[in-house]
């Protein structure tokens, strides 16, 4: 062999030892992965070959292992929604936002883990179950078609149990009812929604129910009047909770104008007292009746609508005074022909009213009417 072909097999020999030291260093080293930092999301279980932001939350990536990959223990406060078929979306949805802006674990729960179609359609999967959701430190029962939550056994237990537990139990709108159904507001002040406040008090007399709130904080038990009331009740929660001061950055960050000391209280209002009539079927209507006017405040209220019938005038006001008797309870005072037709009633809360009822033709329009209903409290 001659020294030119040693010194190439030698190069050979160096270079081929080396390749295959690299070769096995480069085997021996792990594959590094990598996560986004926790945000609770499902992306949290996504692992990706290279580092970068979450497609998905847009969270930063870090090397699965890492201490940032790694969620703390989660001790914040646990707040429970109730949700049902029927149930109303601002109901729920406004406290959920309220407690989750509060940096809350917040969570639906239901009898089923079948996803649940609200009051307007909308489609929720609750993430729990009666039996398997953590215990809350608030509850929150919403409302909306609460008819078939109200008379579920497994609903109502879940409600007593879990509020036997709870910092608080919070209802919103005729929650209250599911709350009531349960036997949580026995011997307790207690508000709903506007056109259920007398009827929660016909069907409950062990509740002091009132409808001049727009929540009533029981110090456990909070219930709020309907609707938006609940995120005013979600914020008092906090506010009792975490202080003033946290309660007004999260209305802050929501840009919501709160009020707590004072606050529109929509069961308060007049219009709360109007019977509920079908004017269609009681004038015997031919087409649509609208709504000219509809406004007032705690003391009087002004109905005005405007639609066709084949009845007269006085058939008319005939057909709405025996309605008025029958289905309202209110009592007719007699007055002259040419006066208005006149009531008189009281409310729950025994307060006396008075009302009255005219029908005028429209002008060059037959068989057409404008029919004014006004009820004021009475001095």
């Amino acid at each position: 062999m001659t020294p030119f072909t040693r010194n190439f097999a030698a190069a050979l020999i160096a270079l081929s030892l080396l390749g295959a030291a690299a070769y096995g260093a480069f085997a021996a080293a792990p594959a590094r992965h990598y996560v986004c930092v926790p945000c609770g999301l499902p992306c949290d279980a996504t692992v990706f070959d290279k580092p970068g932001t979450c497609p998905q939350c847009g969270m930063a990536l870090v090397e699965q292992g890492s201490p940032e990959s790694i969620a703390a223990p989660d001790t914040r406060k646990k707040v429970g929604i109730l949700v049902f078929n029927g149930v109303e979306i601002i109901d729920y949805s406004g406290p959920y936002e309220v407690f989750g802006a509060a940096n809350y674990d917040v969570f639906t729960v239901a009898a089923t883990p079948d996803p649940v179609t609200t009051a307007m359609g909308l489609t929720v999967v609750p993430r729990y179950t009666f039996a398997t959701a953590p215990q809350p430190d608030v509850l929150v029962v919403p409302g909306g078609g609460v008819r078939g939550a109200q008379r579920d056994p497994a609903t109502l237990k879940y409600v007593a149990d879990a509020t036997a537990k709870t910092e608080h139990t919070m209802s919103v709108c005729n929650g209250s009812f599911i709350l009531a159904s349960a036997g949580v507001l026995d011997g307790l002040t207690a508000t709903s929604t506007y056109g259920n406040v007398a009827t929660l008090k016909a069907e409950f007399p062990k509740i002091k129910v009132v409808g001049n709130q727009r929540y009533v904080d029981n110090g456990k038990v909070i219930t709020t009047a309907g609707l938006s009331a609940g995120i005013d009740g979600a914020l008092h929660v906090v506010a009792v909770m975490q202080g003033d001061t946290a309660a007004r950055e999260v209305a802050l960050q929501e840009e919501y104008d709160w009020h707590p000391d004072a606050g529109y209280v929509r069961p308060s209002l007049a219009d709360r007292l109007l019977p509920h009539i079908d004017l269609d079927k009681t004038v015997e209507a031919v087409g649509k009746w609208d709504i000219v006017s509809n406004a007032g405040g705690a003391d009087r209220w002004r109905l005005v609508v405007k639609g066709g019938t084949r009845l007269s005038s006085s058939e008319v006001l005939t057909n709405l005074t025996r309605a008025f008797e029958s289905e309202a309870k209110w009592t007719h005072v007699e007055s002259s022909a040419t006066d208005p037709a006149s009531w008189k009633f009281n409310d729950f809360d025994g307060h006396d009213w008075k009302g009255t009822l005219t029908v005028k033709p429209v002008q060059g329009a037959a068989r057409q009417y404008t029919v004014t209903l006004a009820i004021e409290r009475a001095s």
